[in-house]
């Protein structure tokens, strides 16, 4: 079952202080571009692999899916375009990990000032510890 893309999505905030405003791509918007990771139906660079198993010649057999727009499609594919979406799935975990670093310290900052706030407010005791 499809998600029903007409409700409002809102704004996405990052702890690098950027937002974002997710769109919905029409079918006139769309743009044909190469790469497993790239869904054929809504253009979301997140496609995934789901599912392998290992076939004949150094190809594999693979389910790919999009979290998007929830397309998917079974294939077999040559080495070479695997290694591609591995590069690719590889920056995206790294793009991750920065976010959640950038959120982590954000989320410390804002601890410790709170923190120093309620010290010098004397809403901290020795009872506390």
């Amino acid at each position: 079952m499809k998600p029903d893309n007409n409700h409002p999505v809102p704004r996405i905030h990052l702890p690098s202080g950027n937002s974002h405003e997710p769109i919905r791509i029409t079918e006139a918007q769309k743009v044909v571009r190469e790469g497993l990771h790239i869904c054929p139906d809504c253009g979301s660079e997140l496609v995934q692999p789901i599912w392998w198993a290992e076939s004949a010649d150094e190809r594999w057999e693979i389910t790919l899916s999009c979290p998007n727009c929830w397309w998917s499609t079974e294939g077999v594919f040559e080495r070479h375009q695997l290694l591609e979406l591995e590069d690719q799935l590889d920056d995206g975990i790294a793009d991750m990990i920065n976010d959640l670093q950038r959120l982590a310290q954000a989320n410390m900052t804002e601890d410790v000032e709170r923190f120093v706030a309620a010290l010098n407010a004397d809403h901290i005791l020795p009872e506390d510890f």
